[in-house]
């Protein structure tokens, strides 16, 4: 009601004016929002503090650890230049090879080359592990993700005692990270020390492909030229007489010379490129027959070569004993002998092959 002149306001509004204690919960809610503004500030200051603190020193200790992995890349990479075989001792295997970090890939030999050592296995070794260094090495793939290196016994024994080792040549490759599995130590008596067997062992264990390249070897074309001249001379000689080239006898004996050199296991060693006997290094005990019979040495197809001869002979002797016209005393002594040789011969051939294959239940006479 709108009041006029000499009115009276009937409902004139009270003047609102807020209780003490809505008052004082309001101010209470602001000290504790606040409290809690505080707080968040000074956990959120906290944990950056403690970020910046626990990031330096990390890092710190990444740039360290950068640093030191250059160098020993520098170090490797120089070495290389220089010899693309770096021969440690037990100081710079621990360095380079075993501590860490480590970005990239060794294959060490682990040889014992002095001469008193009389490990003729080991120089053969070598010479393939030269080569093949040598293919990496100048090669345009060339990097610094793999590298070759050798420890002799009497440089670095100490290594040899580390790693529980106790034969030589042994083949390992350490990985860029973490410890060599049991892959990583090449199988040599299964494979051979050829330079091409090492280099697929290591693409299978690096990913990293080497292309063998050898060095020129005239010694098989000079043969080759040497044995042509001489057929060529023999047949100039005898060109009114051409008889000699339909000679049984002549043919036969070339034949069976080449069957002997196969069933002996000749192709076997110059693909795989074996060792010609094994020496232990501690005992001095050389095996010229391999325990396995998933490979062999060189030694050990000469004496299998010697053996089947012995039994090839005895079997012709036998066989000019029956068929010959000379006198019954000289056929007999002709098949005593062939049968001697024969039996000689192909016992020690089982002997060989139980050696080879164990559990095998047969056995003839001495073996």
């Amino acid at each position: 009601m709108r009041k006029g002149k000499g009115s009276i306001c009937l409902f004139s509004r009270p003047t609102l004016r807020p209780s003490r204690s809505k008052v004082s919960l309001i101010e209470g809610r602001g000290a504790n929002m606040a409290a809690r503004w505080w707080v968040w500030c000074v956990s959120l200051t906290m944990a950056v503090a403690l970020l910046i603190v626990y990031d330096v020193p990390s890092a710190s200790a990444q740039r360290k650890k950068e640093m030191v992995l250059s160098e020993k890349v520098s170090q490797l990479m120089e070495w290389t230049n220089k010899r693309p075989v770096i021969r440690m001792n037990g100081d710079k295997f621990r360095r380079l090879v075993k501590a860490p970090p480590r970005n990239y890939s060794v294959i060490v030999m682990f040889t014992a080359l002095q001469l008193h050592r009389q490990c003729v296995v080991c120089k053969q070794a070598d010479e393939e592990f030269q080569i093949l260094a040598n293919s990496w090495r100048y090669s345009s793939a060339f990097t610094n993700r793999i590298f070759f290196a050798m420890v002799d016994f009497d440089e670095g024994s100490d290594v040899f005692q580390m790693l529980n080792m106790n034969s030589a040549p042994t083949f390992i490759n350490f990985p860029a990270k973490g410890k060599p599995k049991r892959g990583d130590t090449y199988e040599l008596q299964v494979r051979g020390f050829s330079a091409e067997q090492i280099a697929r062992w290591i693409a299978d264990r690096t990913d990293v492909n080497i292309r063998v390249i050898r060095p020129p070897n005239y010694a098989g074309p000079l043969m080759l030229g040497l044995l042509l001249a001489v057929i060529g001379g023999l047949v100039y000689l005898r060109r009114s007489n051409m008889e000699f080239l339909f000679n049984k006898t002549g043919w036969a004996f070339a034949a069976l010379c080449f069957v002997l050199a196969m069933t002996s296991g000749q192709m076997w060693n110059h693909i795989r490129g074996p060792p010609y006997a094994h020496k232990n290094p501690h005992t001095g005990h050389v095996n010229y027959i391999h325990g396995s019979s998933q490979a062999q040495f060189v030694a050990e197809t000469h004496i299998v070569l010697l053996f089947n001869g012995g039994v090839t002979l005895g079997m012709v002797l036998l066989c000019e004993a029956a068929t010959s016209d000379m006198d019954i005393g000289k056929r007999k002594i002709m098949c005593v002998a062939g049968i001697g040789l024969v039996v000689l011969f192909f016992s020690w051939m089982l002997s060989i092959f139980r050696s080879k294959y164990h559990g095998y239940p047969y056995s003839f006479l001495m073996s």
